[in-house]
């Protein structure tokens, strides 16, 4: 089990494929599970890397809270264990803020991929999204606040995996709260001029936990941001438009290629 290590935290990630790597930051709370339609996607024209949060699954989960810059110190040790010079990050909600603020930050950061994010505190509500691994109605019940009625109704199998993969890798309350204080305080408003790595914003048009202007906000303050909407799809997108996101991801990195160091 290949694990990275930032002072006494260890950090389990898995890393498949070749070429340009990108790195997958998970929303607080949610196990690797979360992007495994974009690693399988993605993972051969490039190195898909996913990884555990602080606080979840097969990652060490020390007393919180924990703090933005935990985490981001926690993505540099990833990147640094894997050898990484410069990855594409693929963020979401609170991996969208570790990754915006790793841009300004890290200098091993190519392009960023947001979903779900805004520059703000007062725009997230995570608290929906949060089930007790241990209680499988809880988890099944809470899938309504990130993915959409249409998409749950449609696909019920779908759903009844994605529990089974919630109660082996999501993060307890205490790993979920100590996860979620890492967004108090944060405003990277005034901060947006300084992310100069191409950067598209995805945002799902039904999205409850994140409103979609402030996606809308966030794109429009980057200097190479783009709003690009996931219309009916909510604050999971990448779960519900798996196809599509995917097709989108690769379309832009490969755009982005010969940026990249």
């Amino acid at each position: 089990m290949p694990t990275a290590t930032n002072g006494s935290v260890s950090l389990y990630y898995d890393r498949e494929g070749d070429g340009d790597p990108v790195v997958f930051v998970p929303e607080a709370g949610l196990g690797g599970w979360s992007w495994g339609w974009q690693h399988a996607g993605l993972a051969g024209p490039y190195e898909a890397i996913v990884w555990d949060l602080r606080g979840t699954g097969r990652s060490d989960a020390p007393r919180g809270p924990y703090s933005l810059e935990d985490l981001v110190a926690d993505l540099e040790a990833v990147l640094a264990d894997c050898g990484v010079r410069n990855a594409h990050l693929v963020g979401c909600g609170l991996g969208g803020a570790i990754a915006l603020r790793a841009a300004r930050t890290s200098s091993r950061v190519a392009t960023l991929s947001l979903f779900g994010t805004a520059a703000e505190e007062p725009a997230f509500d995570l608290e929906p999204l949060f089930a007790p691994p241990d209680d499988r109605e809880a988890l099944h019940d809470s899938l309504s606040a990130g993915l959409s009625a249409d998409f749950r109704e449609s696909h019920p199998d779908v759903c009844e995996g994605i529990v089974d993969w919630r109660v082996d890798g999501d993060a307890d309350r205490a790993g979920w709260e100590a996860q979620v204080a890492a967004l108090e305080g944060v405003d990277a408003t005034d901060s947006l001029t300084d992310v100069t790595q191409p950067t598209r914003v995805f945002h799902g048009t039904e999205d409850d936990l994140v409103p979609v202007s402030a996606g809308e906000d966030l794109a429009r303050g980057l200097p190479r941001g783009e709003f690009v909407p996931l219309e009916g799809a909510g604050h999971l997108a990448f779960v519900e438009q798996s196809r599509a996101v995917n097709d989108l991801l690769a379309g832009f990195l490969e755009a982005q290629s010969g940026d990249t160091p």
